[in-house]
């Protein structure tokens, strides 16, 4: 296309060839071999001339080299950086298997921005965006918060964990009138309030406050921990269970507690390219992996794999 474009302008094939850098008979070749694709002759060798489909031709094949020239400058505005990295902050397990795979995707769409992964306890939920001690985080639940954008990526089933021995580890399924009264594991004073009510159901409750447990669980294995000690139960998402199964719990199904999110947290004030693009990628595989993630409802993550669910509601 190039090669056709620079004959026309300079008017000979020779004039073409040194402007190219190209000898004459590959110059040749190139008109020869885009003659054949398109079915017709383009150009008049002696002198040279457009032909009537060779005229035709000639806007469509500027405007072609125009596009891919715009395009090539836009891939070189978001990697022109060799030296970028982005520090993706974890809340284990965050989105589930979105996680893994919204990072294996970015890598390969973006090979020259290099990934740091820093995990997040309960305590520090979204303030090491904010804080910029890192630059994305998968959490759980949405925050709201108006300094940062939460991409909700997963909408999932409540469970409870609770002790493998117990009134409430041979259950199917359970009501939130089942667990409100039971004693939940409590997390460090200084964990953010919306982590807190996630955990206790406090939506449910009308005000009234959750009978709290001994210990502080910071973390996800902290929590599982303590659960298998018999010190109390939580609430979470479906996906946990199946990320830490552990012979002292069990996993079941509150079969009428509203469904919870799983998010993509990033500073609402940072325009990098990069961070745009990272968004992007993962609302668009968690449309397309998001709903097979999920349980039919009644479904117990530590006894079934996931299956196509109802949609949330």
């Amino acid at each position: 296309m190039e090669s056709f474009l620079t004959v026309v302008e300079e008017g000979q094939f020779a004039r073409a060839a040194c402007r190219m850098f190209l000898s004459p008979p590959a110059v040749t070749g190139h008109i020869r071999q885009l003659e054949r694709e398109l079915g017709m002759p383009l150009l008049q060798r002696s002198p040279v001339a457009l032909t009537p489909a060779g005229q035709r031709f000639l806007p469509h094949a500027r405007a072609m080299i125009a596009a891919a020239k715009a395009a090539c400058e836009v891939v070189k505005d978001q990697t022109r950086d060799q030296g970028t990295t982005l520090r993706v902050g974890i809340m284990a397990p965050g989105s589930a298997e979105l996680t893994p795979a919204i990072l294996r995707a970015f890598c390969q769409a973006q090979p020259r921005t290099r990934l740091t992964i820093e995990s997040l306890s309960f305590t520090d939920f979204i303030s090491p965006v904010i804080e910029h001690r890192v630059d994305i985080a998968f959490v759980r639940p949405a925050p709201q918060d108006e300094r940062i954008i939460a991409d909700t990526l997963t909408v999932e089933p409540r469970i409870i964990i609770a002790p493998a021995v117990g009134e409430l580890a041979d259950a199917e399924g359970l009501s939130l009138a089942d667990v409100l009264d039971q004693t939940f594991i409590p997390f460090p004073d200084t964990t953010p309030r919306a982590l807190t009510d996630y955990g206790c159901f406090a939506e449910a409750r009308n005000g009234a406050s959750a009978r709290w447990g001994i210990g502080r669980a910071t973390t996800a294995q902290d929590l599982i921990t303590s659960i298998a000690a018999g010190w109390g139960i939580a609430g979470t998402l479906y996906s946990l269970g199946r990320f830490y199964r552990s012979p002292g719990t069990r996993f079941v199904p509150v079969l009428n507690a509203p469904w919870e999110t799983s998010a993509l947290v990033t500073r609402r004030n940072d325009p990098r390219p990069e961070i745009q693009a990272f968004r992007n990628l993962a609302i668009a595989l968690a449309r397309d992996l998001g709903p097979k993630l999920l349980p039919a409802m009644g479904c117990r993550p530590d006894q079934h794999e996931p299956s196509a669910p109802p949609p949330p509601r």
